[in-house]
Formats: structure tokens, C-alpha cells, sequence
């Protein structure tokens, strides 16, 4: 059977595609361009609208090119609209995030599937990633008045310590070097369980691992109010843990962060990125910020683009507003007009670029270890610089560089 699996979204949607492309590497199962597969997993995304109109596209465009195709959807889009995806051409079937452990069974059958005889196959590479997405927790129950995310994906559910440690020595001892922690909520990570953690507690216990020695772990996005000292401290003084952390904004208006039900002020955020500036010189700080919120004025929009200009921000995404049904932010009056939208987006893009721009050029002369992706001649810092080497190198190793120009580095020995 040849399969494909398309995913959009955020790095807990990017783990569970890997969890899907191993249960069907192990039965068999071989990965091809979806214009060539036998069945077609869309892995769905709802945060906005053009997310949603994304995967429709996809999915008709696969239809298109291959007629035969069995498209099987999931994700938050498939949670929140099952039937409007159930329409689309070659869709067979429609499985929520909850049931997102048995798509595999559901959509093994004897003419698409063989008997499982190859056993679990994972290793760098798989679906084009050299790092492991490794999701610890899913759902949330944040109030943000956005997001449909807490109806998409359900309360947050952690996975215990213990097996957390058990899934990362297996993938260490698969080959990856680099693991990423996801969750859709991280830093709630461990309050759910019958004995309680948290985040911290989990970070240690990675950081202890014998396993773990010479991995490295990256920690995906974490909110403002749960990335503690003691996170901070631990990034700072471990070889294990990437200097990089993404810490999503949303907006520097107290007034806007109010609206959207953040629980954080702008001066406690400012205060947060500017203790890990002085506490970690190189770390990549990244963020999210969201433009167009109704009622956003131009005043809301010129304290959003003031701070940006002038924080240790080193990158920033950037999400025009967009009105998700049930949310109580889409029952708000004064919504912003769509050309406005656009344009502020535009501004904000721009101050990324120069943020960008600014952290590259104050890492020129620096030293790293690095690991290599592609082809070996791309390599990942652990504060997230791509740098281009020389050829020579495999995917997958450790290498040490010195940063030579904004995208480029040369290799050091030793």
C-alpha cells in the first residue's frame, strides 16, 4: 500500500503525522507523493479561516490528481466541521482529534494495508524531518477569546513522566539526536495526572536521563505566564536543552490583551523576554502576535508595533484576526476592516524581517554545535540559526560551526 500524509498546523498536528507515518511504516506501508498514493492523510488545522480553506483545497487538489485516492481527514478542522469535510471529493472518512489513536485500525483493511510483518519503523528522515516531534500533552482549557481550540481539542491531557522518558529513549535509540516538546497547552503540563507534575518536574527528569546524553531537546511553544525562572535556569545551564524558546505575545496593548482573555500584561511579558536576554545573550526568543482584533485601533496597533521594534524579539508570526463561530470574540461588535487587517499585517511582517535581520547579524563570528538537516549541508543551531556548510556531511550529525555570514558558517574541529 502507498500512502501520504499532509499536515497543517502546529507541532502537536506535526507529531501526531509522525505517529501516523510509523504505524504504517509497520504495517508495510510505503511513503510516496500524495498524486501516488493509495490513501491520503489530511491532518487539519482550525485556527483561522484560510487553515480551513487550506485543507479544502488540498483535498480537492489530491482528488484532481488522483482520482483513485482514499482521503481520510482529522485534525481540528475535522472536530469542529465533520460534515462539510465528509462532502469533499474522495473523502472516506472523517476522524476527530479524540479518535486520532485509531485512524490507523479504522482505515486498515485487507486490500489497503499489509499484515504488519514489517514491525515499528522510525528513524531520521521520516516524513523529511532530521528532529522528533514529541507531543507530552494535548488539549487546553484557557479562556483565550479567540480560540476554538479548547472545543477542538478537549481539556488538557498529559502524558505521565514515566512514559514520556520511555518514548524519548526509544526514539534516541532509533537515532534522533534533536527532540522537540509539543503539547497544545505545554506549560500546563502535569497538572492532570493522578500524581501531580509539571513541566519543570518532566524538564529535570529528561535533563537526568542517561539516555539523553548528547540529544538535545528543543521546547516548543510555552505561554507567557508558564515559562517560570526555574525553566529559564535550566535552558541556561544545560547542554540538553536549546537555547530557544517561543513565547507567544498575541498583543502589547493592555487593553487588546484584556479583550482577548490573555492573563498577562505587557509589562510582565517585556519583563519575561528581557530577564532571558540578560540571562541567555544568543537564545532565539520568538513569538506570535495577532492583528486585526475587533475594536483594534490605531493607537491598540501603534504600542503592538512600538514594542515589537524595540524588544529582543528575534522572529515573529504573524495571525490576522479571524472570527472562529462560538468564540466570544466572534459575537464582538467593531471588527476591524479587512484592508486595515492587511496592511497592519504587512507592518508587523516587516518588523520581523528587521528583528530577524538584527539577531542574525549579532550572531556572525559565533560558535555552535549544530545538527545537519537535508542533505548535510544545512545545519541547525541550538538557537535556531539555519547555517549552510560545506559539503561532506550526512543529515543527522553533530558538527561544530563558527557563523560566517547571515546564513552561512564554516566548520571548526573538535
Amino acid at each position: 500500500m502507498k500512502y501520504a500524509v499532509i499536515t497543517f498546523g502546529c507541532r502537536v498536528n506535526q507529531a501526531d503525522s509522525l505517529g501516523f507515518e510509523e504505524a504504517l511504516l509497520a504495517d508495510g506501508a510505503s511513503a510516496v507523493p500524495p498524486e501516488e498514493a493509495d490513501l491520503v492523510i489530511v491532518n487539519s488545522c482550525s485556527v483561522t479561516a484560510s487553515a480551513d480553506q487550506g485543507a479544502r483545497q488540498t483535498i480537492r487538489r489530491v482528488a484532481r490528481a488522483n482520482p483513485d485516492a482514499r482521503i481520510v481527514v482529522t485534525g481540528c478542522y475535522a472536530t469542529r466541521r465533520p460534515d462539510e469535510l465528509a462532502q469533499l471529493p474522495n473523502v472516506v472518512r472523517v476522524v476527530p482529534n479524540d479518535d486520532k489513536p485509531r485512524l490507523i485500525p479504522l482505515t486498515r483493511t485487507p486490500t489497503v494495508i499489509g499484515d504488519g510483518a514489517c514491525g515499528a519503523v522510525i528513524e531520521p528522515g521520516v516524513a523529511g524531518r532530521t528532529a522528533f516531534t514529541l507531543r507530552v500533552q494535548t488539549g487546553c482549557a484557557e479562556p483565550c477569546s479567540y480560540c476554538i481550540i479548547p472545543t477542538t481539542r478537549g481539556g488538557p491531557r498529559s502524558v505521565p513522566v514515566e512514559d514520556v522518558l520511555r518514548e524519548a529513549e526509544r526514539v534516541i535509540a532509533a537515532g534522533f539526536k534533536e527532540i522537540a516538546l509539543t503539547g497544545v497547552h505545554l506549560g500546563s503540563y502535569g497538572r492532570d495526572l493522578a500524581s501531580p507534575s509539571s513541566l519543570i518536574d518532566l524538564l529535570r527528569a529528561l535533563d537526568r536521563s542517561a539516555a539523553s546524553a548528547e540529544r538535545l531537546f528543543r521546547i516548543s511553544s510555552l505561554e507567557p505566564m508558564d515559562c517560570t525562572g526555574e525553566i529559564v535556569d535550566l535552558v541556561a545551564g544545560s547542554r540538553r536543552f536549546a537555547p530557544h524558546f517561543h513565547l507567544p505575545l498575541q498583543h502589547a496593548s493592555n487593553r487588546i490583551l484584556s479583550a482577548m482573555r490573555r492573563p498577562y500584561t505587557i509589562e510582565r511579558y517585556a519583563a519575561l523576554v528581557d530577564g532571558i536576554r540578560a540571562r541567555i545573550p544568543s537564545a532565539s526568543i520568538g513569538s506570535d502576535v495577532i492583528v486585526g482584533f475587533p475594536s483594534e485601533t490605531d493607537d491598540d496597533f501603534d504600542q503592538l508595533a512600538a514594542y515589537l521594534e524595540a524588544s529582543p524579539l528575534t522572529h515573529v508570526h504573524v495571525f490576522p484576526y479571524s472570527d472562529r463561530p462560538g468564540t466570544p470574540a466572534s459575537a464582538m461588535v467593531d471588527k476591524v476592516q479587512g484592508a486595515v487587517v492587511r496592511e497592519r499585517a504587512r507592518r508587523v511582517r516587516e518588523i520581523s524581517q528587521r528583528l530577524a535581520a538584527r539577531f542574525l547579524a549579532s550572531q556572525i563570528g559565533t560558535a555552535h554545535r549544530a545538527l545537519t538537516l537535508e542533505d548535510g549541508t544545512l545545519a541547525v543551531t541550538g538557537n535556531y540559526l539555519k547555517v549552510r556548510i560545506a559539503p561532506g556531511r550526512a543529515r543527522n550529525e553533530w558538527v561544530q560551526l563558527r557563523v560566517t555570514s547571515e546564513h552561512h558558517g564554516e566548520l571548526l574541529r573538535g
